[in-house]
């Protein structure tokens, strides 16, 4: 695949964040109110549909919110019901998010909200009456198997609140199929809000018996999508509403036809620069009035320049006097060590310990090291004089050779300055040997490499390999101990707090000693406790620190590096590519995390993070902020409507709608694919109706998923509603106006004399169980 650099792509297109909006219209009032005509009201879970049967389509469609806001001001209370709580006169943030549903989940649960979506839609309607008493039939949706305590509240709502003369209630899907198709036979698929139902038709009336349910809709999709993006964005700087979550998925996401497929290269470049979408969400960025001048910041990088050289000085000084220090140290132990090494080991141990040290093996380690950290330091900057400024000892420091016997006051005070300048002097001459001979068992050692070389390439590019493998190894090594000692469950944690433990065991035993040996000693004013008037005292804490790793992998790193060099020079099998810094250099092209979260576009943070930008100036970019309020919606897109196929990837323990179709049809019917045939009636009228099923390329999934499990040859056909969510009312429409209806209503004697458990069959409504 050819990877297209960024800067020849073109900027990638914004979707702005929409927020739910109402029409600058009020809510229409019906002008052709009849008393005798049935009044219909779809009472869904997202929205509600009312109006008159002598009407083709509704009168008021509005969302099923309800809000109460107490305006301070006016001190009024005031009920806001449907779009009327987001329109533009009513823009405060208190009415908003105090807008509720009367539902819970799937059912209803708040019945004081229902009284006013109610009122408002008879108030729309035109409803008018001399008695006070609703003079239309109602007909009204209810979920399928319809829980009789909602039925029981609704009845008395209608019969006892309003005084309906009667009530007739049947399915919202039903409803939907009988506005869609004339064929008394079919299988009806709905998508609804909180559920998803596949109910057999028969004859022109709804198997409920053999209606299957599947516990996912709309609202559990919206939710889904809220926690993906929560767990993507896990600090985004805006909280998403279900408003939101509704337009992103019903905007942007649709239906794989071979989800497995297609979601294995979902994320290639080439495949993730057509499917990413990007939603902007609306931000202001504020105008930095706080940058200077060209000539403030010129003579501010001055000013920290400067700094800079008082503070190498500073340090070239301290380095210089360490050194001096560490000469005379190791002059004073190498005297030293060639005396014990004349002397047997238990008078040299017992020498050592009289030194402070353990034994004679860790004093020879500690001389060991001291010269090791000698020849680092010689190698530093400290030799700043040249050949031809060499002093007259005599002329530059006479008083260093005179005995201070010999001497005032003045000029032991001036000795001293003297010596220290000629130890200084010293230093930097042993430096300079030092380095000298360093560089010439470097010339001599690149001489031997070279004549290798030439006399076996191979052997010698095949040995650098394997000493460069070992470094590396090496290295890893010591970044997996790095990491190990953040965890305080790992071997390495452990073993640093028992050298903490040990330590502080150490200092106490030997602080009660030394107490003993001086009476008025504290633990403050110890005189015998010298510890950290020498620095390399403080070595002693290498082995609970890291600082003995972070050298290590410094000489590693350079080490690493020279090697690498010298291979690419000479090997020509071995290329950048093949660096240790080519092998942790980031690439966010393969990084699929990256890709997910950033889409087909490099994080702006990032590469300015890399070029070393202050990060004070990340804080405050512009464009960083920008972007920082942007969602990729790319998995996302596919993921959240797969589920009605594969409830699974939601942790749901249930069937997908095409298996649920297939076990209805073969275990629950006469088998008969043939002509006459149970199963040929149903599968030759699928019907698919719901909210859920506007999501793109639905219908065409699963007319794939059922063919793919029918006999090879089975005629069938899946339809979809010409209008997936106000089909519903239309539905009620047509059952009102037909002469079926007439006898299905329950009137308010019936009720009375009946109860709430008492309801009329038909066709397009629920079943009583009480004969089951």
């Amino acid at each position: 695949m050819t990877v297209t650099p960024e800067e020849d792509l073109p900027p990638q297109p914004l979707h702005y964040l929409r927020e739910p909006q109402a029409a600058n219209l009020f809510e229409p009032f019906y002008r052709s109110y009849s008393p005798e005509v049935p009044i219909a009201i779809d009472f869904g879970a997202s929205n509600v549909r009312a109006g008159l049967v002598n009407s083709p389509d509704p009168n008021n469609v509005f969302p099923t919110l309800v809000s109460k806001y107490k305006d301070k001001r006016l001190g009024l209370n005031l009920t806001l019901v449907g779009n009327d709580i987001f329109r533009e006169v009513n823009n405060h943030s208190g009415i908003r998010t105090n807008a509720k549903s009367p539902y819970d989940g799937a059912h209803i649960t708040n019945w004081d909200i229902v009284e006013n979506i109610v009122d408002y839609s008879l108030e729309h309607l035109g409803v008018q009456s001399l008695t006070g008493t609703l003079q239309n039939p109602v007909v009204l949706s209810e979920p399928v198997a319809c829980p009789l305590s909602q039925r029981k509240s609704m009845y008395e709502l209608i019969f006892e609140t309003y005084h309906a003369p009667k009530v007739a209630l049947g399915i919202d899907s039903l409803f939907s199929y009988h506005a869609n198709s004339l064929n008394p036979n079919g299988l009806v698929i709905s998508v609804g809000s909180e559920l998803t139902h596949v109910i057999p038709m028969l004859q022109g009336k709804g198997v409920l018996l053999q209606c299957k349910r599947i516990d996912w809709g709309g609202n559990l999709a919206l939710l889904f999508l809220q926690r993906l993006l929560a767990l993507k964005y896990p600090y985004f700087p805006t909280r998403l509403s279900n408003h939101h979550t509704n337009h992103i998925l019903f905007d942007h996401a649709y239906v794989l036809k071979d989800y497995p497929k297609e979601l294995s290269n979902y994320l290639d470049m080439d495949v993730l620069e057509q499917k990413d979408v990007v939603i902007q969400v609306p931000v202001e960025v504020a105008v930095d009035k706080s940058k200077k001048s060209e000539e403030e910041l010129a003579k501010q990088a001055e000013r920290r320049r400067e700094q800079g050289r008082r503070l190498q000085e500073q340090a070239r000084k301290k380095r210089l006097e360490k050194l001096i220090q560490k000469e005379q140290e190791f002059e004073y132990y190498s005297q030293l060590k060639d005396t014990l090494s004349l002397l047997s080991k238990s008078e040299a141990d017992r020498r050592s310990q009289s030194e402070d040290f353990k034994d004679f093996n860790e004093f020879n380690k500690y001389v060991d090291n001291l010269e090791k950290s000698l020849r680092k330091a010689r190698s530093q900057d400290v030799d700043d004089g040249t050949e031809d400024d060499v002093p007259n000892p005599e002329e530059a420091w006479p008083l260093v050779l005179i005995p201070d016997e010999n001497l005032s006051e003045e000029q032991i005070k001036d000795k001293r300055r003297q010596k220290l300048l000629k130890a200084n002097y010293d230093a930097r001459m042993r430096a300079k040997e030092e380095k000298k001979r360093e560089e010439e068992e470097k010339a001599q050692f690149e001489k031997e490499q070279e004549e290798w070389r030439e006399r076996d390439l191979d052997g010698w590019c095949t040995s650098k390999r394997l000493e460069l493998a070992q470094l590396i190894a090496g290295y890893k090594k010591r970044i997996k101990l790095q990491e190990a000692m953040k965890d305080r469950k790992s071997m390495a944690a452990q073993q640093r707090m028992k050298n903490i433990a040990d330590l502080a065991n150490d200092s106490a035993a030997n602080g009660r000693k030394r107490r003993k040996n001086v009476a008025s000693a504290t633990i403050d004013n110890d005189p015998n406790d010298t510890f950290g008037a020498n620095d390399d005292d403080w070595n002693a804490y290498r082995d609970i620190s890291n600082a003995n790793l972070e050298e290590e992998q410094e000489e590693a790193t350079t080490a690493i590096s020279a090697l690498e060099e010298e291979l690419m020079k000479h090997d020509p099998n071995f290329h950048y590519e093949d660096t240790l810094a080519a092998s942790e250099t980031f690439d966010w092209r393969n990084s699929v995390l990256h890709k997910f979260i950033h889409g087909p576009r490099q994080s702006l943070t990032l590469a300015m993070q890399a070029e070393g930008h202050d990060p004070q100036e990340l804080a405050n970019h512009p464009e960083i902020i920008r972007r920082n309020h942007q969602l990729h919606i790319n998995v996302e897109r596919i993921r959240v409507p797969e589920i009605y196929f594969q409830p699974h990837i939601a942790g749901l323990d249930l069937a997908g709608i095409p298996e649920v179709v297939q076990n209805l049809l073969y275990r629950n019917f006469d088998g008969n694919f043939g002509v006459g045939g149970q199963l040929r009636s149903l599968v030759e009228n699928v019907f698919v109706t719901g909210g859920g099923s506007l999501v793109p390329n639905f219908t065409d999934r699963l007319r794939a998923e059922i063919q793919s499990f029918l006999p090879v040859g089975t005629p069938f056909n899946v339809t979809h509603a010409r209008d997936p969510i106000g089909d519903s009312w239309r539905g009620m429409q047509k059952w009102a106006a037909s002469a079926e209806s007439q006898n299905s209503y329950v009137s308010r004697q019936e009720y009375e004399e009946y109860g709430a458990e008492y309801i009329k069959e038909h066709g397009l409504g629920n079943i009583s169980l009480r004969n089951f």
